[in-house]
């Protein structure tokens, strides 16, 4: 692992952060980077496990997708159980 890579984690974790915000509240930067990387877990995980088809043309577009997707799940599960 390069830090190119590690510099696009963190960006796909800061937009897709960013995106749970707007949907379902959000806090600052370092919140919202840790949201999105977390999310793109989730979210890699759930659309690997139900065959959901996510083409937007553009691989950075559909992992940030994938990924906020993972973050609103994650933020509105914390909010359930908190």
């Amino acid at each position: 692992m390069d830090g190119q890579t590690i510099l696009i984690w963190v960006a796909i974790g800061l937009i897709a952060g960013w995106l749970a915000s707007i949907v379902v509240g959000g806090g600052g930067l370092f919140r919202n980077i840790i949201t999105g990387l977390i999310g793109a877990v989730v979210g890699g995980f759930l659309v690997r496990y139900f065959n959901v088809p996510i083409d937007f043309g553009y691989d950075f577009v559909n992992q940030v997708v994938i990924a906020a997707i993972g973050a609103v799940i994650v933020v509105s599960l914390a909010r359930v159980i908190a």
